[in-house]
């Protein structure tokens, strides 16, 4: 009985191989506009962003801000157009997660975890990641829907979801640094990714390789 169960199962890993590249193909989907979008708001602000970068009183105080931009603007740009093709995705992968490290380290590890401050979450646990501005944002959010509740167009203002505070902790940073890093194990996904063409291509064509 064992046995036959075992053999059912593997033979249902074997079946899904066939279908493998559509998890690539969803996180490559899934991270690539955001990096884009990152990368063209950089862009579009550049001049502001390397001020930021470069301020140690108001900004993340780094050495040689107007390099450093660029480098992060090639990276989410170009990065993510090659990883929306899936073309050199393990090679592109690299400089994206070095990009979210020091995203992580300079911009969001001071504010723990969450991302969107919620008292209700065991995350914002002040035990847990001793992050003050998350348990602060309980009474903070009940002021301003107080406050607009008298004063604004309360409806209006939350049709389109309820009231949050920002966190800005390491959350979206870390699930893209594990999503990336996925895909520098995985690659781009067969049949769904100009990587595996490619690959295919050179494999029937071996005289590309011996540069005949």
């Amino acid at each position: 009985m064992f046995k036959n169960i075992y053999s059912f199962y593997q033979n249902l890993i074997r079946q899904l191989a066939n279908i493998s590249g559509l998890a690539p193909l969803l996180l490559r989907l899934i991270v690539a506009p955001v990096l884009i979008q990152a990368g063209w708001t950089k862009f579009s602000s550049f001049d502001s962003t390397v001020s930021w970068f470069g301020n140690s009183d108001w900004g993340l105080g780094l050495p040689l801000p107007a390099l450093l931009v660029s480098l992060t603007i090639a990276a989410e740009l170009v990065g993510g157009v090659l990883l929306l093709l899936g073309l050199l995705t393990r090679l592109v992968a690299i400089p994206l997660m070095i990009t979210m490290l020091v995203a992580i380290f300079t911009v969001h590890l001071p504010y723990g975890w969450p991302a969107i401050a919620d008292t209700s979450s065991w995350l914002a646990d002040g035990t847990i990641l001793l992050n003050e501005r998350v348990m602060a944002s309980g009474e903070k959010i009940e002021a301003a829907r107080s406050l607009l509740q008298q004063h604004g167009n309360y409806e209006w203002l939350t049709s389109s979801g309820k009231l949050v505070i920002l966190n800005n902790g390491i959350e979206f940073a870390a699930i893209y640094f594990a999503m990336l890093l996925s895909l520098l194990f995985t690659g781009g996904g067969r049949f769904v990714s100009l990587d595996y063409w490619l690959k295919r291509y050179v494999s029937h064509n071996p005289t590309l390789v011996a540069g005949r």
